[in-house]
């Protein structure tokens, strides 16, 4: 039986995000899917697996809400075991800020403009003046980027976005592009660029997921991490083309192994060769990937 994943997320005001959580995990405990969805004031933000059949259902569902219609959903195939359980949880922002006054973002219509993934393409074609701005984390930045792309030094959660800001402030007045997985975490990117100076932003339109499925292995060079039991997803990696962006964090040579593993008694998450873990250099944790808090990007 074939499944579905489905990546999506929605900017709207929500008045009660209580009822809206009974409501979504009905729906999803009736369909059988699992995965995780996020609930705020400000909108909604999910992953979940169900049957091909049932996810179909679902997004009727959801479409029959008024604010939910004209979502952007993201498919991809999925195994039948991406997710070990379902989780809703209401939270005080579909992404996490910290910052209590939210004077910016899609809700106060202050983000950067949207760049399809076909400008985004024309864009490195023509070889224009613009900048990258990789607000995803660290390992996601590893096994797979846009060229020539820039990561905001110690980005280690979406919440450290205003202090890491200072590592790209050089480029206030050069035009930028935020990118990430599925979109969500561009919106509110772009956003607290333009309220720290930022004058020409832009976010690139339904996230990285949706330029590699149309230009793969084009600009953006090896694989997409995504936050589920699959670990990472490609599109043609038997391609020729296919290009190994990662490097193992000991020897330094090109791989695409991501584990769990301890570096100085902290949990930690990155890119190791099979060989360095075979050689003793590294504690592997016996904590399952799937078992990661997501950013629900």
């Amino acid at each position: 039986m074939k499944h579905t994943v489905l990546l999506y997320y929605k900017y709207v005001k929500i008045k009660n995000p209580h009822e809206e959580m009974v409501r979504q995990r009905a729906w999803c405990e009736a369909l059988d899917m699992k995965g995780r969805i996020i609930i705020a004031e400000e909108g909604i933000n999910g992953t979940l697996e169900g049957t091909k059949k049932e996810a179909e259902k679902y997004i009727k569902l959801m479409d029959s809400e008024r604010k939910f219609k004209e979502i952007n959903w993201k498919k991809s195939e999925g195994t039948g075991n991406a997710f070990r359980k379902l989780s809703v949880k209401v939270r005080p922002e579909i992404v996490t800020t910290g910052i209590p006054s939210k004077d910016f973002g899609p809700l106060n219509k202050k983000t950067g403009n949207y760049l399809s993934a076909d400008q985004l393409k024309k864009w490195y074609e023509e070889n224009k003046e613009f900048y990258v701005i990789d607000m995803r984390n660290d390992y996601e930045f590893e096994i797979g980027r846009f060229r020539n792309s820039i990561w905001p030094e110690g980005l280690g959660h979406f919440k450290d976005v205003p202090n890491t800001i200072k590592s790209i402030s050089h480029l206030k007045n050069k035009t930028v592009v935020t990118v990430c997985t599925g979109g969500v975490r561009c919106e509110t990117a772009s956003g607290l660029l333009k309220k720290y100076g930022f004058k020409d932003v832009y976010q690139l339109q339904h996230g990285i997921v949706t330029f590699m499925e149309k230009y793969p292995n084009t600009y953006f060079e090896g694989k997409l991490l995504v936050f589920d039991g699959r670990q990472t997803v490609g599109f043609n990696i038997d391609d020729p083309k296919h290009k190994i962006v990662g490097k193992c964090r000991i020897c330094g040579k090109k791989s695409e192994n991501l584990v769990n593993y301890y570096d100085k008694g902290k949990n930690t998450y990155g890119i190791i060769c099979t060989k360095c873990c075979e050689s003793g250099k590294i504690e592997l944790q016996r904590v399952p990937t799937s078992q990661l808090k997501s950013l629900m990007s």
